[in-house]
């Protein structure tokens, strides 16, 4: 029975609870190819249902910055009932499973190749032991904080964290000190004074593909050019080029607290980086960010002598 004056829940023309959901990926990953990527659709379909969305609310929910797409009054609000339906899908979901405090979907994780290894990797491995539907993508790459988003729910940076459109969650200090191996020490010896650096082989980053400048030996004017030097864009392979007496390596104290490596300079030399969780607001409302964020703490607190020592 249709009470005239009152339009019938028909005529209304109610959002799309998948559009919704859309639109809440888009803003937490700020790209149409990366919300694509994970929902295993294209960006044409993407932009096709945001389009379809602002059509069934009457106004525009998106609108293209520098750091990607952001939120307009009418898509912040559309995202409040989005969450909603997140919520209680996930609700569901549990119930489903028999465990109501189980968390389901897919998380998109970025962090350096160090501390994702040796941090980050272990959080998840035991977040998703406690989450069984829960899945997890990381992506390692040693690059500066993306003021452009790359497409992923949380990143995990080191050294300067200078974002605009995210929120940064400091994690942890650590410090890059000066090693070297026992078969260089002894055939080459070692440096007295920071000067004497410039006589010695060097290990570090590809300076010409290092976007985090603290990680480089010039971005202080404390170490001088070295009189030769391997680089190489992974920190590993770095790791192992000074186990095989390559040089002094520029090297984070936490992967080499097992390593055989003779300290150089320990009382002259070091340089203490943050380690940064970054998330934009929509991110960090997620439940699945969060738990991330939480597994994570949990791991730097119960490995703080690793960093710190």
């Amino acid at each position: 029975m249709h009470i005239k004056g009152r339009p019938s829940v028909e005529s209304r023309r109610l959002p799309s609870p998948d559009d919704l959901l859309i639109l809440l990926t888009v803003a937490r990953l700020g790209r149409f190819n990366a919300v694509a990527e994970t929902l295993g659709t294209t960006h044409t379909t993407i932009s096709r249902r945001i389009l379809a969305l602002d059509r069934q609310l009457g106004g525009r929910t998106l609108e293209r910055s520098p750091n990607g797409w952001e939120l307009t009054q009418l898509g912040a609000a559309a995202v409040e009932a989005a969450e909603s339906i997140e919520a209680t899908l996930g609700s569901l979901s549990g119930l489903i499973s028999q465990d109501q405090g189980s968390l389901s979907g897919l998380v998109r994780v970025a962090t350096t190749d160090g501390v994702g290894a040796v941090f980050v990797t272990p959080s998840l491995v035991r977040l998703q032991q406690q989450h069984p539907l829960l899945n997890i993508e990381m992506l390692s790459a040693t690059r500066k904080v993306s003021q452009n988003r790359s497409g992923v729910d949380l990143e995990i940076v080191v050294g300067r964290a200078d974002v605009t459109s995210a929120q940064t969650i400091f994690l942890s200090n650590y410090y890059l000190r000066l090693y070297a191996s026992p078969g260089y020490a002894g055939s080459h010896g070692l440096p007295e004074t920071l000067d004497d650096v410039r006589q010695h082989a060097f290990v570090s980053y590809v300076e010409s593909a290092l976007q985090v400048e603290e990680l480089g030996p010039r971005w202080s004017a404390q170490l001088p050019a070295p009189r030769t030097s391997f680089q190489a864009t992974s920190v590993f392979a770095q790791v192992e080029a000074v186990r095989q007496g390559a040089g002094i390596g520029l090297l984070p104290n936490f992967l080499v607290a097992d390593a055989d490596f003779v300290p150089v300079l320990p009382a002259v030399f070091e340089r203490q980086l943050p380690i940064w969780a970054v998330a934009r607001p929509e991110s960090l409302r997620s439940a699945r960010v969060q738990a991330v964020i939480s597994a994570l703490k949990e791991e730097v607190k119960e490995r703080s002598g690793l960093l710190s020592g």
